[in-house]
Order: C-alpha cells, then sequence, then structure tokens
C-alpha cells in the first residue's frame, strides 16, 4: 500500500484512528487543519464575535451599501424638504421682592419661593400677554408671520430651488380670525424655561424669519414687565382708594362716639383722669395710701411710747441721737471722772470734792430734762398720727359710699368708652395701612429686569443637514441590520463549515469548492484545480478513519439529489487509487445511475445483474470493468430493478462485499439519497463508514440532520461530512477559508515546471504540497486574526 510521507505528521486525531503513540482511540475535536483549510477561529457563543459581524458586513457589503447611498438621498430630500427654522433667546431675571414696609419702616428680608418662578414662566405663555405681544408689533396683519411656509413639503425642495412662495390674502380673514391665528402660532413656537441654579427665565422664540424671532422674544419679555406695572399700579391705586373711603367713615363714627361718651359724662358728673380712671376712684386710691402711711406712722410711735413707759427712754434712739444730750453726757462723763482721780487724794467734803459733786448733780438734772423733752415729743407725735388715722378712716369711708354709686353709673359709660377705643383703633390702623401704600410705592424695587436681549440670529438652527445624514445613516444601518438578522434566519441552509459541526455534530472532513457545470470536467481533470486540491484533502482525511487506516468500504450518500455525491464517488476512487491502492467504485443508485456516464461507458449489466443472478461467470469481466484510471475498478447500477431495497438487504449483498474487500483494498458505493429511499440505509449498515455530502445553500439543515438521524438509527458509522458547493470567491462567514485558499488553487495557473520545482523542493526537505499550503493557510489565518483583533 502505498501512503503518503508522514501521513500523521501535524494532524490531530480523528474518529477510529489510534494514536501513534498512546495506542488508544482519541476523541474528536472540531478541526480544520487536517483538511488544509486553516485554522479554525475560535467563537465566543456568550458574547460578540468581532470576526462574524465583520464577514456579515462583507458578504452583505452591496446590500449594507445601497441601504446606506438610499439613507443619504433620502437624509438630503428630507433636509431640503424641511423650512429652515431660527431661534433667538433673551434672558429676564425674575427678583424676589427683598423688603416689606412696616408701620416703623422696617426692612424685613423674605425668602425665595419657587412658585414664583413658575407663576412667571405661566404667565409668559399666557394668551394675554401673547395678544398684548400681537398688538405692539402688529403681526396680525404680517402676512409673512400669519402664513408661514410649510414646515416639512415636498415643495419645500422647489422654493428653495426656483425661490418662489406662496402668498395668500388677508383680506379673506377677519381681523378676529387672524388674531387667534397670530396668537396660536406665537404661542405654539414659543418656550420658557428656568435656567438652573439661577433667577433668570430664558424666553426663546422659534421662526422661520431669523429678525421675527428676536423681535418676538424681546417683545415678550417686554410685554411682560409692562403688564406686571401695570397690573401692579392698578392695584395701588385701587388699594388707596378703598382704604380713603373706610378712613372717612371711621372718622366720623369716631367723632360721634367721643361726643355720647362726653355728654354722658357731663350728665351724670362724671370725672375722669388722664389714665382712665374716675375722680373718686384716683382719691380712693390717694387715701388708702394715706390710711396706710398714718397706720404705719401710729404703729411705730406707739412702740416707742411702749419703751417709755417701760422707763427705758434714755435708751430710745432719738435721745441716743441727740447731739444735746451727747454734749451732756460727755461732760458728765469728764466731770466723774475728775472726781474719780481726786477722791484718792481728797475726802469728799473737801471743798473742791463738794464744788465737782454740785456741777455733776446739775449736768445729770439737765440730761434727765433733755430725755424728758424728747420722750414728750415722742407722746405728742404718736397722739397726732392716732388722730390722721381716724380721720383718714372716716374719708374712705366717705369715698367708698361715692365709688358705689359712681360705678353703676359706670356701666354705660365704660359702653360708650369701648366703643370709642374700638373706633380709635380702626383709625389709626387705616391712617397707617394707607401711609403704607404710599411709603412702600415709593420704595418698590422693579421685580423684573431684562439681563440679556435677543439678537437675530446668524444661521439656521433646524434643520442640520449633518445631523439629518447621520439619522439617516443609523436608520439605514438600523434596518440593514435587520434584512439581514431576517435573512439569516429565514435561511435554513448549510454556507459554512462551523454551521455542519453545530448542527449535526459531525467533523467536516472536506470542503469542496463550487464549479460550474461548464468546468466541472476541466477542474476534475486537472490536477492542480481547485476542485483537484480539495478532493485530495478530502482523501487525506478518510486515509485515518478506518480501523487500519483507509477504510475498507465506504458509502458516499446525501440528504438529497444533487448535492454532489456522485462526483465525490468518481473523484475519491481517482484519488485513492493515485497512492496505489486498489479501488472499486460501485454504483448502488439503481434508480436514477449516471455514475456509468463519467466512465463512458453503458449500463447494460451491474450490480443489479450480480444480485439476480442474471448473469454468467464468464460474463463478470463486463460488471467488474476496468477504467481509463489505472487501479480503479467500476461497477455500473445495472438493469433498473423493481425493488433496490430488497436485492441491497439480501445475503448475496453482503457477501459480494465481503468478496470485494478481500480483493480489493477499498471499496465506494455511490448510493441513493437518503431522504425518502431506504437503499442508502441498508448500505450503511453494511460498510465500514459513511460520509455525508452536504451541499451549502442548497440542502435544509432539518433535511440534513433528519438523513443523519436515519442513517444512525440503523447503526450506521458515519466518518463525517463534506460541504460541497462552497464559494469561496464570495464574502460569507467563511470568508477565512476563501482568504488562506486564495494562493493555493492559485497554483493551477503557474506552470507545470514551477510546480514541478516546488514540488521537488518540498521533497527535499521532508514536507509535501498539502504540508506547505496547510503552513500558508495557518499564517494568513494569524494574519487575519490579528488584523480583526487590532495588532
Amino acid at each position: 500500500m502505498i501512503m503518503l510521507n508522514n501521513p500523521n505528521q501535524g494532524r490531530p486525531p480523528v474518529p477510529g484512528q489510534m494514536h501513534p503513540s498512546h495506542g488508544e482511540m482519541a476523541p474528536y475535536a472540531p478541526w480544520y487543519n487536517a483538511q488544509g483549510y486553516g485554522t479554525p477561529f475560535e467563537e465566543d457563543d456568550d458574547g460578540i464575535n468581532p470576526l462574524a459581524l465583520l464577514l456579515y458586513l462583507l458578504k452583505y457589503r452591496w446590500m449594507i451599501a445601497i441601504l446606506l447611498g438610499l439613507g443619504l438621498v433620502v437624509g438630503t430630500m428630507v433636509t431640503w424638504m424641511q423650512t429652515p427654522q431660527y431661534r433667538a433667546t433673551a434672558q429676564m431675571e425674575i427678583m424676589v421682592p427683598a423688603a416689606k414696609v412696616f408701620q416703623d419702616l422696617e426692612l424685613m428680608s423674605q425668602s425665595t419661593d419657587s412658585r414664583l418662578y413658575q407663576t412667571a414662566r405661566e404667565k409668559l405663555k399666557s394668551r394675554s400677554l401673547a395678544q398684548r405681544v400681537v398688538f405692539e408689533l402688529g403681526l396680525a396683519d404680517n402676512v409673512k408671520f400669519i402664513f408661514p411656509a410649510p414646515q416639512f413639503a415636498l415643495s419645500n425642495i422647489f422654493a428653495r430651488a426656483f425661490g418662489y412662495e406662496t402668498s395668500k390674502n388677508l383680506e379673506d380673514f377677519e381681523p378676529e380670525q387672524r388674531e387667534r391665528m397670530a396668537v396660536g402660532r406665537l404661542i405654539g413656537n414659543l418656550s420658557v424655561d428656568l435656567i438652573r441654579n439661577t433667577s433668570l427665565l430664558a424666553i426663546t422664540y422659534t421662526d422661520q424669519n431669523p429678525l421675527f424671532a428676536s423681535q418676538i422674544a424681546n417683545q415678550i419679555a417686554a410685554s411682560y414687565i409692562d403688564q406686571g406695572v401695570d397690573q401692579t399700579s392698578e392695584t395701588s391705586d385701587l388699594a388707596r382708594q378703598f382704604m380713603q373711603e373706610q378712613v372717612v367713615q371711621i372718622r366720623q363714627r369716631l367723632q360721634d362716639s367721643e361726643k355720647a361718651l362726653v355728654n354722658y359724662a357731663k350728665q351724670e358728673g362724671i370725672t375722669v383722669t388722664g389714665s382712665e380712671m374716675s375722680l373718686i376712684a384716683a382719691n380712693l386710691q390717694d387715701i388708702n395710701n394715706a390710711l396706710s402711711k398714718a397706720v404705719q406712722e401710729r404703729l411705730d410711735t406707739g412702740r416707742l411710747v411702749q419703751q417709755i413707759e417701760a422707763g427705758r427712754g434714755a435708751s430710745l434712739p432719738q435721745v441716743l441721737e441727740s447731739s444735746g444730750i451727747q454734749k451732756l453726757n460727755e461732760r458728765l462723763a469728764e466731770l466723774s471722772g475728775v472726781y474719780q482721780q481726786k477722791r484718792s487724794l481728797l475726802k469728799p467734803d473737801f471743798p473742791e470734792m463738794r464744788q465737782l459733786q454740785a456741777q455733776m448733780t446739775e449736768l445729770e438734772k439737765q440730761v434727765g430734762e433733755a430725755v424728758k423733752v424728747v420722750t414728750s415729743s415722742i407722746r405728742i407725735s404718736h397722739e397726732e398720727a392716732k388722730a390722721k388715722e381716724a380721720d383718714l378712716r372716716t374719708k374712705l369711708a366717705e369715698l367708698e359710699a361715692d365709688q358705689s354709686a359712681f360705678q353703676d353709673k359706670n356701666i354705660q359709660y365704660t359702653i360708650l368708652k369701648r366703643d370709642v377705643d374700638s373706633n380709635r383703633s380702626q383709625y389709626e390702623s387705616l391712617i397707617g395701612k394707607l401711609n403704607e401704600v404710599g411709603v412702600g410705592s415709593a420704595l418698590k424695587r422693579e421685580s423684573t429686569v431684562i439681563t440679556d436681549a435677543a439678537v437675530p440670529p446668524g444661521g439656521p438652527f433646524s434643520p442640520r443637514m449633518s445631523t439629518n445624514l447621520a439619522i439617516a445613516l443609523m436608520l439605514s444601518m438600523v434596518l440593514a441590520a435587520a434584512i439581514i438578522y431576517l435573512l439569516e434566519l429565514l435561511n435554513n441552509t448549510f454556507s459554512n463549515p462551523d454551521q455542519i459541526e453545530s448542527e449535526l455534530k459531525l467533523p467536516v472532513l472536506g470542503i469542496l469548492p463550487l464549479v460550474e457545470d461548464a468546468n466541472m470536467e476541466q477542474q476534475l481533470n486537472e490536477q492542480q484545480s481547485a476542485l483537484s486540491e480539495a478532493y485530495r484533502s478530502l482523501r487525506t482525511s478518510l486515509q485515518f478513519t478506518g480501523t487500519d487506516g483507509n477504510p475498507r468500504s465506504l458509502l458516499v450518500t446525501s440528504s438529497e439529489p444533487s448535492e454532489g455525491k456522485s462526483t465525490t464517488s468518481f473523484k475519491l476512487a481517482q484519488d485513492f487509487a493515485s497512492l496505489g491502492l486498489r479501488v472499486l467504485l460501485i454504483d448502488a443508485d439503481m434508480r436514477k445511475p449516471n455514475l456509468h456516464a463519467k466512465f463512458g461507458t453503458d449500463n447494460v449489466v451491474g450490480l443489479s445483474n450480480l444480485l439476480t443472478n442474471t448473469v454468467l461467470k464468464g460474463d463478470l469481466k463486463k460488471i467488474f470493468r476496468t477504467t481509463r484510471f489505472p487501479n480503479v475498478t467500476f461497477v455500473s447500477a445495472g438493469t433498473i430493478p423493481p425493488n433496490p431495497p430488497d436485492l441491497l438487504s439480501s445475503p448475496k449483498m453482503a457477501r459480494l462485499l465481503q468478496a470485494c474487500n478481500e480483493r480489493y483494498d477499498i471499496v465506494i458505493f455511490d448510493s441513493p439519497p437518503v431522504i425518502g429511499i431506504s437503499d442508502s440505509p441498508i448500505l450503511a449498515r453494511l460498510v465500514e463508514g459513511t460520509l455525508l455530502v452536504v451541499s451549502a445553500h442548497q440542502v435544509t439543515r432539518k433535511g440534513a440532520a433528519a438523513a443523519l438521524k436515519r442513517l444512525k438509527s440503523v447503526g450506521a458509522n458515519v466518518f463525517g461530512a463534506t460541504l460541497s458547493k462552497f464559494a469561496i470567491n464570495k464574502f460569507e462567514y467563511a470568508y477565512a477559508y476563501r482568504y488562506m485558499s486564495e494562493g493555493y488553487y492559485s497554483l493551477s495557473d503557474e506552470s507545470g515546471n514551477a510546480a514541478a520545482a516546488t514540488a521537488g523542493k518540498n521533497h527535499v526537505h521532508g514536507s509535501n504540497p498539502i504540508e506547505t499550503t496547510r503552513a500558508r493557510m495557518r499564517r494568513a489565518g494569524d494574519f487575519l486574526r490579528g488584523r480583526l483583533n487590532g495588532d
């Protein structure tokens, strides 16, 4: 058996293959490098795959380009269909009243209230203010303001292109109707917003005329201030007039009540002091105060008299504090001292001593008389206090009687006086408020000022070509994404090898490029063509699927007709034979056989004749036909029988396969499609393995899955699948396959000598063209991933 140099070099293990070093079955893992179609791209199923997005863009590039072009056209048309709008803004400050005038002209600050700004904002947007602005600017008679150009219309394109304007006659509308139209348009284009963290209101007006925009914004602010001044003046005048009328009425009532009070006091003889007390009450209060003092004086003098009666008059404070008595006592004490001093020398009868005794006796007599004088005055004061107390008590009794009589008269007096007090309080309050209105008007500050007047805008703020084009491009991209998603959702066929692995859970053993029918024969015959290279890669993959390397028997089938299974069987037989293997190719499609046409033979006798014993032993050479391809023997389908499944399931078929396996190195069966026919499942049980041909963009995923399920249900050993009719010259998700295969397939354009030289060079270095191509494709895959990752 002829094998390639190092067939296992650089190849991952495949199902059913014994690992050369470990001697055990290696589990299958998805791979592409064994087919020579490049390194697989690892996809993150849980996130966004940038490579997949890029390849989708490349695949649908023309549709996306058309949609983006349409978006640009639509965005431009929409921009030209819109009337330019100009916007002007005036800023106005709303000042909270900083002070309030009270009766004593004290200034009291007030806190800021957000309701003040909201009220001002609503007033600025009110219809009454709009009517005032319309009147001030004469907008009801301005035809350009009342009848502006359409905001969005196809006629705007012609108006911009040719410069004509539609005009209407104001005489067709009543003045009231024009005013309503002007007010409605003004309110509709006006916006008032409070600038955050400030006391400023931004008055913004939008119009097709930049001059209108600035004039109206400024006039709204001015009219608001004038309206506030008018309302304040009117309110102040009304309040002042009302208070003046009330002052006149209250003044008259106060005068009448005072007259009634005075007349009643005269009539009843009631005299009041200036402190709201009657004269009797005032006298009664004075008598009470005097009586209290008299009682206190009597008690004080009474205590002194009691001390005198007890013989302690000399110790009274008045006596002790008397300066005359103090001098006499001092003289007496001096003489007594002299007397005692001389007594130690002289006898009492001595004249000098008698003289001193006489002086001392005289002084003591004088002191006694002085004390008696003081005590007598105290006794007199005590008697006077008692008499004064008695007189005051008598007078108090008289005043109390007079007061009792006065209280009866004072009831009506109090009622009249209360009316006087009430009228006087109202009068003073109204006078104060009237003065407050006058002073408050004089001290009042302006509550609203224009901080920034609006100026005519230099250009329109809408429409913006860049914004509209950006929105149009965004919508075009969204529409393109939706269409792509819908197309991919509706596309239930296979477009790349990854889908076969994910949907069918089969390894992709080969990828066969799409070739036109006119070029099919040329591609098959040309050994350096893309199709031939792909089939050789498929053959290489199949070399390691059997238990001993090459499978002894192989069934090539497909889900539906026209997927390329017959061509695959035909080309695999040639490629295996090129390795020196004895190959038997059997056309097992006894319903619509076509494989004999590829060998240029007839279909008179074949497999069906062998199974039905309708052929002689001498005619076996007519059934096992030697072809123009070395080492390839072909068995046609033969006469079409009425019951192909019965023939294929007969014991003769099993014995035939066993005999063929003993004579040939590999037996390849070309069978009918799986769907709807039982021939392929029967053959799949007999052969060592099955190759499922899946055509790109043709067979549905559910159809292929159903075919695979039917094969496995009968115990078939499906080696894997090959993707046929793969358009490598199109931008698909498998763009990397096309990119990496371009250099490989371009070998067909080289001269035979260059190809031979390259083959010889590869042989010298111990490799082959397939391995060299794999290296190229791996480098191309790494390069593409690096470019996508931004390296």
